[in-house]
């Protein structure tokens, strides 16, 4: 009993893990902010183009490592985005905790600014965060659908495992609710070519996984699949 109740608790840890783990700039630090970072945040596309004129450094850092376009990435704004793209920005520079834009767009959900990043040539296949997974992994985690459809078409690794011995199939079962987004998910995934043999350090395969779940749903998509 104790061991199951360990199991679960270890479970919902990590469900707030990956999300949990990226650090957004925080009111004090922009506060803080100075030259290219205060005015990526603010989206102020003219005080950027002026600094940027006179050379200031595009690949300036702050506490947490970010760049000025981590920070753009945060406030979402894309205009900025492409300002510090056209004058040779890093689109795959990592902040301290290991995650590019791309993976922060990702896990925000925020589609728009992912396409902006992608269309620029930002990876879809880096492995980021502490637990060495990738923007996909994390999206599919969060049942973030439309994002998943992006980073596949863009290349985005299907079948990745990262250091808790998950993929992004294992993620969309073990840290989703079973619902439409996550269904949503899941059938991206395989529709795209996942493979949906690989099993988790238990050796535990999807199928198994969501039929310890019940989630119906995700059950019969695999084995029309041919999940087993």
């Amino acid at each position: 009993m104790l061991r199951r109740l360990f199991a679960l608790l270890g479970v919902l840890f990590l469900c707030a893990g990956p999300a949990a783990a990226q650090v957004a700039p925080s009111s004090t630090e922009v506060q803080a902010y100075e030259g290219l970072h205060k005015a990526a945040w603010r989206g102020d596309i003219a005080s950027l183009n002026s600094l940027l004129k006179a050379g200031a450094d595009i690949k300036a850092r702050d506490a947490q490592g970010r760049t000025p376009l981590h920070v753009a990435t945060y406030a979402r704004h894309s205009d900025v985005i492409r300002a510090l793209a056209k004058a040779g920005a890093d689109l795959n520079a990592m902040e301290n905790d290991r995650y590019d834009a791309v993976t922060i767009a990702s896990v925000a959900n925020d589609p728009a600014t992912l396409a902006t990043l992608l269309w620029l040539g930002a990876s879809a296949s880096q492995v980021t965060s502490r637990y060495d997974g990738t923007a996909l992994i994390a999206a599919a985690h969060l049942g973030h659908d439309e994002v998943v459809r992006q980073l596949i078409t863009a290349g985005a690794p299907l079948d990745h495992v990262n250091n808790l011995h998950w993929t992004a199939v294992i993620e969309s079962i073990v840290l989703g609710d079973g619902g439409a987004r996550h269904q949503r998910t899941l059938a991206l995934l395989v529709n795209a070519g996942a493979n949906l043999q690989l099993t988790d350090r238990e050796g535990n395969t999807p199928l198994q996984l969501a039929t310890r779940r019940d989630y119906g749903a995700m059950v019969a998509m695999l084995k029309t699949a041919g999940a087993r």
